[in-house]
């Protein structure tokens, strides 16, 4: 059971040293308590009372490392039940399912169509993470094949499907190197297949019908030492899928318990006849509260709304996307191109910057700090002030790079013009259009 906040705070240190982000040890123990804060905020807390504190301070969902390299990817971890109390942290995974005996050619073809489906997005790029190779016939060989082609011709991580644990062995041998969930722990396999995750140190999908039956097959996982477990609710129609994502998620969030206190599967793929279908279905469960979902096949009409969808559910609404302070060449200008500013909210900045790499026009954009708010926003709040941005004009190194003395400033933020012009004698402050779609013309009719 979960340590209370004075339980806690009785194994502390209690020097208030501050370094952990509040101000006293016993603020720190309720915020650890509720899920809040992290035992390795604390910098003196002794080895034993870690220890002790080892089940206070862990998630209640386990977060799960699937995969190596560049898409290696983490599910669970969740601390609250909706996004607005704090946040989520780890990304619904996307992948799709690949038959074992999918020819090579096929094969082939497929892993250089998939790879191309990355988008980007606010300076982030958005991708599915995994390719799901499911056992059709039994056959080990082809199998363990088709595993080992995604596994080093690709960057997709692997989940192998099979309920067969001679062949999941095979399959994971295979491609053990980029560390693949092994799914298809039941009832009838579960010692065989907890064995070999055991054995290999890798994560296991454990798959049930109901909360009940999980609970059993979790707590005879746990028992034998593993803990990095993703459960499958065994529901393949929506209405009872989606019940269960949610009572799997209150159970461990709400009633503490740990037994179900894993990142879920969900296989959409297997719930409908057509892609279409199949989206809407997969949509549901990046918002509640799928940790994977398995696609039956990529397509960009498909895939490109759930990333989207996906992004704007895991960005954290407490802090903005922002990007880093600084002088931007667009274009290759030089010494007498146009300087615009503008603010660093990261939806502005990649707005304005593909308004003016779309103009063909060579300009110098400055971005200044305004703590993630857009122009309108940040002038009401007083982070876009005249002052203030004449003093980053003056500082940010831009005078060196051009020979003529105008700066360009958002049509939003026309009121701030004389402020500019008082801290920037000399200049010309020219204000732009309010409106971005408006910058190729307004550049190209200078």
């Amino acid at each position: 059971m979960a340590l209370t906040g004075i339980q806690i705070f009785k194994l502390l240190p209690k020097t208030n040293c501050k370094e952990c982000g509040v101000p006293t040890c016993l603020a720190f123990a309720m915020n650890l308590a509720s899920g809040k804060a992290e035992l390795d905020q604390c910098p003196y807390v002794s080895d034993e009372a870690r220890e002790q504190l080892a089940e206070a301070s862990a998630p209640p969902i386990r977060p799960v490392k699937i995969g190596n390299g560049v898409r290696a990817f983490t599910v669970g971890g969740e601390t609250v039940l909706y996004r607005h109390e704090k946040t989520f942290y780890n990304p619904t995974a996307l992948g799709a399912l690949v038959a074992s005996d999918i020819a090579d050619a096929d094969l082939e073809k497929m892993l250089k169509e998939y790879n191309a489906f990355q988008y980007e997005r606010v300076g982030l790029n958005l991708r599915p993470e995994y390719l799901a190779v499911k056992d059709v016939n039994g056959d080990a060989a082809a199998f363990a094949k088709v595993a080992k082609t995604i596994a080093e011709t690709s960057e997709f991580c692997v989940v192998l499907l099979t309920e067969n644990a001679d062949v999941m062995k095979a399959g994971a041998e295979a491609c053990a190197a980029k560390r693949p969930l092994l799914c298809g722990a039941n009832a009838d396999n579960v010692d065989a297949m907890g064995a070999l995750a055991n054995d290999m140190g890798l994560p296991i999908g454990v798959k049930a019908d109901g909360a009940e039956a999980l609970i059993a097959l979790t707590d005879k996982l746990t028992g034998m030492g593993i803990k990095d477990i993703v459960i499958d609710s065994g529901a393949r129609e929506i209405k009872k899928a989606f019940e269960d994502q949610v009572t799997i998620r209150r159970a461990a969030l709400k009633s503490g318990n740990r037994s179900l206190g894993f990142p879920t599967i969900t296989f959409p793929c297997e719930m409908a006849d057509n892609l279409a279908v199949e989206t809407m279905f997969a949509a549901t469960f990046i918002a509640k509260y799928g940790g994977m979902v398995v696609l039956s096949e990529l397509k960009g009409e498909s895939i490109f709304p759930l990333l989207l969808e996906r992004l704007n559910i895991f960005t954290d609404p407490q802090r903005p996307m922002i990007v880093t302070e600084g002088i931007y060449e667009i274009n290759n200008p030089d010494e007498n191109s146009p300087v615009l500013v503008t603010t660093n909210f990261a939806l502005t900045y990649f707005i304005v910057s593909g308004e003016i790499e779309g103009s063909k026009v060579p300009c110098w954009l400055l971005i200044k700090d305004s703590e993630g708010l857009s122009v309108l926003t940040a002038w009401a709040a007083g982070k876009f002030a005249g002052d203030d941005v004449g003093m980053f004009v003056k500082k940010c190194g831009i005078m060196d790079k051009v020979k003529h003395q105008e700066l360009i400033i958002p049509g939003y933020a026309a009121a701030i013009a004389g402020d500019v012009e008082e801290e920037l004698p000399g200049w010309t402050i020219t204000v732009g259009p309010r409106e971005a779609a408006h910058i190729p013309g307004f550049l190209k009719n200078r």
